[in-house]
């Protein structure tokens, strides 16, 4: 496929060549933890298993299934009655001895009767398809929540790997296939083997050789319906895969839109979506044509079935070893069969879909992450707040991978501060990340007050130790709402000292609406320092015990930065404070700097026997000095820093 296919009719070919945008698209998607095994215990596993979804609704379930077979029951007994009524009435009309009157009366009577089974037989298909499709939308329900509460669960690593498209989509279409699969699968399955099974034996029954040609379709439906069965399957996991590609796409394009628009390249996005959409249509017409091509052969089959019933029966009529009424019994049960064998093919694919999907879903539901309460684990209790890393190692993506960090060893405690500064990749985020356990050390260990983190529980360590990172993530909701993310009840007047800490104040009162004021989506309508005050005054407000400011004032200009370093250090006294900046400036008042190279700490000290020192963090202090980046230069924070 070419990927500098027109766009639409009138648009000319895209810029990007096949070259540029495919392997994009090529390389995108590469599954998620768990994927090779999710279909290691076979469709019927996962079957199984939605099913085992429905069975929570037990009552719905049996009326369902009820029904279903109560409609299935008067679908058969309308060939039965048929058959009767025609050779009565030709009973009744060969007779000499019955008027032409009660003739009438007896096929009004054997219409009326046919009528109340037919109505009988619509009313238990509502009752049946109502029930399904209410049963569907509640595991529907259930799986939304147990998906979106298992990713809120999973720890850091898995999203690492994990894109946020891909996820969504898995949220969406694949709860999509397993939902419909309850009432356009399994209880269809239900409705079809009961018409088959009883109307078989009723048959059969009746007249051994015809019945046999009535059903001679069955097996044949039955291996062809198998063999299309996998094919779908296949062709469902591809398409749900391109589904994925289109929805990480969209999802990168739509986050990262002020780049696109900058560099002009809506034309080589657009090229990237055409590749994954005309393969996504690709693989939509081989699946139509599966599904209809199955449906068309069993459909034939079906005919071919009909036509040998109606030349047998046709016989035997005419030379009188059959009734008119048991062929046209024969003749009405086969046609009552054409719309379930019609809809084999809706089958098939609703199973093929729902093995498909609930395997890709199952394979997130069932991950378990890899950062969890030990057994046993007790709360965090803070005195002293004492942080001590003890030879910590690490490396991201087990031990086996490059080293973050090797052998670092330090402690800060309540009322104290440890800057961190080193260049980028020496370890200084990771630090944070360890110390909030978002990822568990590989050798070493880190403490509180003599607490391994590892032992206590999650929630209670990250309500003690609070991280205000470089980039942070305001949702689409007020300011307020989002300075007070953290503690949802807290009173206004803790939200303005908040954000009077923060200097975000004089901005936030000058906004038509105030607090109220809803932040666009990430946190668009503000700009990258008002944000990074927003998440300093949303972390502040909850006065934790340990305090990491991860370049938390990147974005803040120094005069800005030097006020708010001097509000934070009033709380600074209650905590024990960890800083990580490439900018001296702020680093140069905390008790200690701790200068991280390759992942080990290389150099550490105060700011002063640092540059007495004359190694990498001297160096680093010359250079900010010449561009005035250390704040010296600046007359604000230079005179704040005194």
């Amino acid at each position: 496929m070419n990927v500098s296919r027109s766009v639409d009719a009138s648009a000319d070919r895209p810029a990007a060549s096949t070259a540029s945008a495919r392997p994009v698209i090529a390389r995108a998607y590469k599954g998620l933890p768990g994927d090779s095994e999710a279909t290691a215990g076979g469709d019927f596993v996962v079957l199984w298993r939605i099913l085992r979804l429905a069975f929570r609704y037990k009552w719905r379930l049996s009326v369902a299934v009820g029904a279903a077979i109560a409609a299935a029951v008067f679908h058969l007994a309308v060939p039965r009655l048929l058959g009767h009524a025609v050779d009565g009435a030709l009973g009744l009309l060969g007779s000499e001895a019955v008027g032409r009157a009660v003739a009438r009366g007896a096929l009004v009577d054997a219409a009326l009767v046919l009528l109340a089974v037919a109505m009988l037989r619509g009313a238990f298909t509502l009752v049946h398809n109502y029930n399904g499709e209410s049963i569907s939308h509640l595991i529907a329900y259930d799986l939304r929540l147990a998906f979106y509460n298992r990713l809120q669960h999973l720890s850091y690593s898995f999203h690492d790997r994990a894109h946020t498209g891909g996820l969504i989509t898995r949220g969406m279409l694949d709860i999509e296939g397993v939902r419909m699969f309850i009432n356009t699968g399994a209880l269809r399955v239900v409705l079809l083997a009961v018409l088959v099974g009883a109307g078989a034996w009723m048959l059969i029954s009746t007249d051994p050789l015809l019945g046999a040609l009535s059903l001679i379709f069955v097996p044949f439906v039955a291996w062809h319906s198998a063999t299309a069965r996998l094919r779908l399957r296949t062709l469902w996991l591809a398409l749900q895969d391109r589904m994925a590609v289109m929805g990480r796409i969209m999802d990168e394009n739509l986050t990262g839109i002020r780049v696109v628009r900058a560099f002009a390249a809506e034309r080589h996005e657009m090229a990237k979506y055409d590749v994954a959409a005309a393969e996504a249509m690709a693989l939509v017409g081989q699946r139509i044509r599966t599904r209809v091509g199955s449906t068309t052969i069993v459909t034939f089959a079906y005919f071919v079935a009909m036509w040998l019933v109606l030349w047998v029966g046709g016989q035997r009529v005419l030379d009188g070893s059959m009734t008119v009424g048991t062929l046209t019994t024969f003749l009405a049960f086969m046609t009552i069969l054409q719309m379930p064998v019609q809809q084999i093919g809706m089958i098939v694919n609703a199973i093929a879909r729902a093995s498909t999907c609930g395997a890709r879903l199952f394979t997130v539901l069932d991950l378990q992450p890899e950062i969890r309460d030990r057994d046993g684990a007790r709360q965090l209790v803070v005195t002293d707040a004492v942080v001590r890393f003890e030879d910590v190692g690490f490396a991201y993506g087990g031990p086996d991978g490059p080293a973050a960090l090797r052998g670092v060893i330090f402690e800060v405690r309540r009322g104290l501060s440890l800057g961190i500064v080193g260049p980028p990749g020496s370890g200084k985020s990771t630090v944070a990340h360890l110390l909030t356990r978002y990822y568990d050390v590989d050798s070493g260990r880190i403490t509180i007050d003599g607490q391994d983190i590892r032992d206590v529980t999650l929630a209670s360590l990250r309500g003690q130790v609070r991280t205000v990172a470089q980039s942070p993530h305001l949702f689409t909701t007020s300011l307020a709402n989002n300075i007070a993310y953290g503690n949802p009840w807290v009173a206004e007047e803790d939200i303005r000292d908040a954000a009077a800490l923060a200097h975000i104040d004089g901005f936030v009162e000058g906004l038509p609406e105030g607090y109220e004021t809803l932040v666009g989506e990430r946190g668009v309508s503000l700009s990258g320092g008002q944000k990074q005050r927003v998440a300093i005054a949303r972390t502040a407000m909850l006065r934790p015990a340990i305090l990491i400011l991860d370049d938390a004032t990147a974005a803040v200009d120094a005069g800005t930065e030097q006020s708010i370093r001097q509000a934070l250090a009033v709380r600074m006294r209650d905590c024990a404070t960890i800083i990580i900046s490439n900018r001296l400036v702020a680093l140069r008042q905390a008790d200690e700097i701790a200068f991280l190279e390759d992942g080990r700490i290389v150099e550490r000290g105060t700011h002063e026997a640092l540059i007495a020192l004359g190694g990498r963090y001297a160096a680093l202090h010359a250079l900010q000095s010449t561009d005035g980046s250390d704040g010296q230069d600046d007359p604000v924070a230079a005179g704040g820093a005194q």
